[in-house]
């Protein structure tokens, strides 16, 4: 596959931050034998991968913004640009030692995701994709799922933790969804589980908290793959709503529809 310059650039910087925590996973999995516990490990980890894709991203365009999660914004002084990244996506994973993280870049152009790139090392999965050229994995074209109805679909969710998210709410959105598809999965890392959309292995995915990193080059990927999203409540101010769902039109479709069923009546 043909990748443009910018391309090019967004890959090396994923693999080469990719590279660096592929070396610290194999030290977590080694420190979770200790009583301390791995956390500020994983923490130097994440800042250390995203120093990295700061510095080649902003070395071939130093006049783009860039919105980390571990670092305050930073404005371009183009006013058109800005690379939206998260270092560790699934870093809870990866302070467990589970081989399902990833390095998330999206470049975005005048409020528009024009590129993206996912990178798990653990898996050595590249995602790729940008703008009217397609959507990838490790340079081998990839289209979302066909299924027509959702008692054939598997699909992602994301899953509320302690101190996290409307668990409430997020229990009556499962009790619905549940009950319509083949099967639910919750993998921990919203970058892949919207790259799995993408590649066809889930049929769907629905999330609400989400932040910008965590979404932006899944949005790329998956409209490039032949897919649709939209946030919660069926517009496209997902940033806005911190919320996501995605799918061929007919599935995307139907999981909105699902997903926003009002609580049952006793």
């Amino acid at each position: 596959m043909a990748r443009s310059a910018l391309l090019n650039v967004m890959v090396q910087a994923a693999l080469k931050a990719g590279k660096s925590l592929s070396r610290d996973f194999g030290e977590v999995q080694n420190l979770q034998v200790s009583v301390k516990g791995p956390g500020d490990f994983v923490t130097q980890a994440d800042l250390k991968a995203e120093k990295i894709v700061h510095d080649e991203l902003m070395k071939a365009r130093p006049t783009y913004g860039f919105l980390g999660e571990e670092s305050q914004e930073e404005k371009g002084t183009d006013g058109a640009h800005r690379w939206i990244v998260d270092p560790l996506d699934g870093t809870t994973n990866f302070l467990h030692g589970i081989p399902q993280f990833a390095v998330s870049i999206a470049l975005e152009r005048n409020g528009e995701i024009v590129a993206g790139v996912i990178f798990n090392p653990g898996t050595d999965e590249l995602y790729t994709a940008e703008k009217g050229g397609g959507a990838f994995l490790n340079d081998r074209r990839i289209r979302v799922a066909a299924r027509r109805v959702l008692s054939d679909c598997v699909v992602g969710c994301g899953v509320p933790h302690l101190g996290r998210g409307d668990h409430g709410k997020f229990l009556v959105e499962l009790r619905h969804v549940m009950g319509e598809v083949a099967g639910v999965r919750r993998l921990g890392a919203a970058s892949l589980d919207l790259a799995y959309v993408a590649a066809g292995r889930f049929d769907g995915h629905w999330e609400i908290g989400l932040s910008p990193w965590d979404i932006a080059a899944g949005l790329v990927l998956i409209r490039e793959a032949g897919g649709f999203v939209s946030d919660i409540k069926g517009s496209t101010d997902m940033f806005g709503t911190k919320s996501i769902v995605a799918g061929n039109e007919l599935i995307q479709k139907a999981l909105l529809e699902v997903s926003n069923r009002p609580v049952p009546s006793r």
